[in-house]
């Protein structure tokens, strides 16, 4: 740990719903209420909560993919909520994210090849682009050969493995994943989690992971946020909050888990 990499001061997101007429005003709805939060550079943290609960909210305000209603978001002490896309790729260089869906976030039109070189082609970094995607892929346990084909030609597991090598090819200092894992099978899942894990070991990432799965945070994240209707109810270390909850809701998430006796 080598101090704060975001922190989010009192940041806040409010949407006006559209208005039942034209004599009345929209109403608004609170996707996040007012959240401060810390995410300390070689961190993992875990954000966990229902559908709904503000996650992906979060997420898009912490990557600036959107701007808070109020507070303000900074990235190694600079601010980058409410910054314009053009004042920000200096951000982007430093920032790969991974989605639920792999398939639906990779273009379909695309070569994996072209696929995992679009960011350091977007980002306009130099240097042998073609070595660095054989570099990845490698490392994301995939041949040389998975250059050459198409999405549709992998599996849901492969497919995820190239959005990971996408995200991380640029070497990016901060990877979110907004629920990366739930569209893959259990098997599957089990050997992402543990190239992730490997992967944050091995590159000196930080991390953080949005899911409603509260078994993959236990298994990656130091520590873990607990988010329902807008609001961060808990937080703390990952095995003390899931040992010993304080908060009525992250207890009842907890109870809800299924077991075997």
């Amino acid at each position: 740990m080598t101090g704060p990499l975001v922190e989010l001061r009192e940041i806040s997101r409010e949407y006006r719903l559209p208005r039942e007429n034209l004599f009345t005003r929209g109403s608004v709805t609170h996707a996040l209420r007012p959240v401060s939060l810390t995410v300390e550079a070689g961190d993992a943290l875990g954000v966990i909560g229902e559908s709904g609960s503000g996650k992906s909210t979060l997420v898009r305000l912490l990557t600036a993919l959107d701007a808070p209603t109020g507070g303000e978001v900074l990235f190694d002490g600079k601010v980058i909520s409410g910054r314009p896309d053009t004042a920000l790729t200096w951000l982007r260089r430093e920032v790969g994210v991974v989605f639920q869906d792999p398939y639906a976030s990779l273009d379909p039109r695309m070569t994996v090849g072209r696929i995992v070189a679009e960011p350091l082609v977007a980002l306009g970094i130099d240097g042998d682009r073609r070595a660095r995607v054989r570099e990845m892929l490698g490392l994301l346990g995939l041949g040389t050969e998975f250059g050459d084909r198409y999405p549709h030609e992998l599996s849901g597991g492969q497919r995820q493995r190239v959005a990971i090598a996408r995200a991380l090819v640029h070497r990016p200092r901060l990877l979110v994943g907004d629920e990366p894992l739930s569209a893959l099978d259990v098997t599957v899942r089990a050997s992402i989690l543990d190239l992730i894990g490997t992967l944050k070991q091995d590159l000196g990432f930080t991390l953080v992971l949005v899911s409603h799965d509260i078994g993959v945070v236990a298994r990656l994240c130091d520590r873990v946020v607990v988010m329902t209707e807008g609001e961060v109810v808990e937080q703390g270390d990952t095995s003390t909050v899931l040992a010993h909850p304080q908060h009525p809701y992250t207890r009842r998430l907890l109870a809800s888990v299924p077991t075997i006796d």
